[in-house]
């Protein structure tokens, strides 16, 4: 009787192939089911990416926009732009009845070009500049100092000869100038950092821009820009700039939406409205 035996190695290849084909046909099942949770989970990482980056950018201009001068936020193409303070202080008035022991700030006399700070000093330097009632119109207006009636409620400072009393620059005082002169009624100024004197956020489809412009004054101001978001391959769209400036009373609103939108076509979409203190 002739008996055939089966070689091992045989008997373990026949076995191999078969495992091999059975795990491929399990992996094909298996992957019908985790294909739609994985792109899920990928859909969901690209938008939380997008929103985080809309909400910073929209986070971002919320803060500088609260620090705008009264009466100074406007719209421009394809954006808005405002007049950045950095800080406040009140200055001695006239008739504030300390007016014989101190040096007030003139409204009548150009010739005048120091007055005292009251209380703390506020945080400024030579070659920033001191706003007074920003009212947004001649002669009033901080963005220009050419209109009529003339006059001009913004000044720069050159020097501080004594701990609380501030110079300022050139050889006639423009606050005494207007016409009609626009004291503050609580005596209050406004102080515009020299590199920080105005800031523009444009949103063009392309990208979002904060930049700031030597608008005021070139002396001691270095313009620069900079992309919060959007710029490369995310596209950064503002279907919406508008502002209202007096919604209630002195309160302005500025209405704005931000849109990224992915290579892949993935957009999302964040509205913010901002307040707008425009009580000068």
């Amino acid at each position: 009787m002739t008996h055939r035996h089966r070689s091992s190695a045989g008997f373990t290849l026949i076995e191999a192939i078969m495992v091999i084909v059975i795990t491929g046909i399990v992996a094909g099942m298996v992957a019908v089911f985790i294909t739609k949770p994985v792109q899920g989970y990928v859909d969901s990482v690209r938008r939380a990416e997008l929103t985080d980056a809309a909400d910073v950018a929209l986070r971002r201009m919320t803060r500088d926009v609260r620090l705008a001068l009264p009466n100074s936020l406007r719209t421009v193409t394809n954006g808005f732009e405002f007049i950045m303070t950095k800080s406040g202080g009140r200055y001695r008035a006239d008739g504030d009845g300390s007016s014989s022991a101190g040096n007030f700030l003139s409204f009548t006399d150009t010739g005048d070009l120091t007055f005292d700070v009251l209380g703390p000093m506020p945080t400024m330097a030579a070659n920033d500049y001191i706003v007074v009632y920003n009212l947004g119109s001649a002669p009033a207006n901080a963005y220009d100092c050419s209109a009529t009636p003339p006059g001009c409620n913004i000044a720069r400072i050159t020097s501080f000869p004594s701990t609380n009393t501030v110079q300022l620059a050139g050889t006639s005082n423009v606050f005494a100038a207007q016409t009609p002169p626009l004291p503050s009624p609580d005596a209050r100024f406004q102080v515009v950092d020299r590199n920080e004197q105005v800031v523009r956020y444009t949103c063009d489809g392309t990208s979002l821009t904060r930049a700031t412009l030597c608008s005021l004054g070139p002396t001691g101001c270095t313009a620069n820009s900079a992309i919060l978001a959007g710029g490369g391959t995310t596209k950064a769209s503002c279907p919406t700039i508008d502002y209202t400036s007096a919604a209630v009373g002195r309160n302005g609103l500025l209405y704005i939406s931000l849109t990224l939108t992915d290579p892949s076509g993935e957009a999302v979409t964040l509205f913010q409205q901002i307040h707008v203190d425009n009580a000068p």
